[in-house]
C-alpha cells in the first residue's frame, strides 16, 4: 500500500540535502515519487527543486484547487500538487517537503501520512545556517527557539537524527521510504 511521507524539520536541519541523497539513490529503482513544491520564491533560491510562482499566481492555482496541500509561512507561500493523488492512487509512495505549522491539517487531509522529523542538533542547525547566509544572527537566533519548541511526541513520527554524515541519516530515509515489491501485493 502506498504512503504519503510528510518530510517536517526546522530549517538548518537538513530535509532538502536529505531528500535530494534519497532521491539520487533511489533514481527510479523504486516506486517512490518526490513532489516538488509550488512556492513564492524565486527560482533556484535554496537547495529544493521548487517551481517558483508570484503571489497572483499562487492565489490563482489555490483557487482552482490544484493544491492537495498549501500554506503560508515566512511570508511565502507553499503548495503540493494534487497529482500527489494521483501517485498515491498508482501505488507509489509519496515525499513531500511539509509544514510543522501545516502539520494538523496534513494530518487531517491525509490520515494514514507518515510523519518524518529530520533533527539536528542547535549548534549545527546554526551553524548550516550561518553558511547558507540566508539569515543574520539574531534571525539564526529566533529559528534555534523556534525548533526547541517543535513537540518532538507526534503521532505517527519518525525521527531522524542529522548530526552526521549526510549518507548516514540519508540511509535511513532512503530504507523508510522505499517500497518493496512485497508491500505493493
Amino acid at each position: 500500500m502506498s504512503k504519503l511521507f510528510y518530510i517536517i524539520g526546522a530549517s538548518g536541519a537538513g530535509k532538502d540535502t536529505l531528500m535530494n541523497y534519497a532521491r539520487k539513490q533511489i533514481n527510479g529503482s523504486e516506486n517512490v515519487v518526490f513532489a516538488h513544491r509550488y512556492i513564492t520564491r524565486p527560482p533556484f533560491s535554496g537547495n529544493e527543486n521548487h517551481i517558483s510562482l508570484t503571489n497572483e499566481e499562487f492565489a490563482l492555482r489555490s483557487k482552482a484547487g490544484m493544491f492537495a496541500l498549501s500554506w503560508g509561512s515566512h511570508d511565502k507561500y507553499y503548495g503540493i500538487g494534487q497529482e500527489i493523488n494521483n501517485w498515491l492512487n498508482k501505488g507509489f509512495n509519496v515525499v513531500v517537503n511539509g509544514s510543522r505549522e501545516y502539520l494538523l491539517i496534513a494530518q487531517r487531509l491525509y490520515p494514514d501520512l507518515k510523519v518524518v522529523l529530520i533533527t539536528a542538533s542547535p549548534e549545527i542547525i546554526a551553524s548550516r545556517l550561518a553558511v547558507r547566509g540566508r539569515e543574520d544572527a539574531e534571525e539564526i537566533g529566533k529559528r534555534i527557539a523556534r525548533t526547541a519548541e517543535l513537540n518532538t511526541n507526534l503521532e505517527n513520527c519518525i525521527e531522524i537524527q542529522n548530526n552526521g554524515t549526510v549518507e548516514h541519516a540519508g540511509n535511513q530515509l532512503v530504507s523508510l521510504i522505499s517500497i518493496t515489491e512485497k508491500q505493493l501485493a
